[in-house]
């Protein structure tokens, strides 16, 4: 029996996708690092950062022209998620859409994010 294809940690829409290979070409990184870290009043922060190489125990995806690392702490916080760029006359901002998130604080900055649950 063939297994179903695995669905895909985070994807990109084509504006941050865009916004990440300028970044990516001016800070000379090979990598994109997405991830979450405890912080703030809602109890999670999304991370994004520049790297190098992966981590052996990293989720690797390539998406829309860019390669993504994932620790794998990460990953079901984040299953399902789309990170998108928003340029407004206040602010740019890269933003998530996250099947997993629950609730967040007024200002924005954190998140409440359950874990994803396996699928039958």
């Amino acid at each position: 029996m063939a297994r179903r294809p695995r669905p895909k940690v985070v994807t990109l829409t084509d504006a941050a996708a865009a916004q990440v290979r300028d970044l990516m070409a001016e800070k000379g990184a090979g990598l994109l690092r997405v991830g979450v870290k405890n912080a703030g009043c809602a109890g999670m922060e999304y991370t994004m950062s520049y790297a190098d190489a992966a981590d052996p125990t990293d989720e690797r995806v390539d998406d829309n022209g860019v390669s993504i690392v994932i620790d794998a702490k990460a990953v079901l916080f984040l299953l399902g998620s789309v990170i998108d760029h928003e340029v407004t006359a206040l602010h740019t901002k890269f933003t998530f859409t996250n099947p997993n998130q629950t609730d967040a604080c007024g200002c924005g900055e954190s998140v409440t994010i359950i874990p994803a649950v396996a699928a039958e």
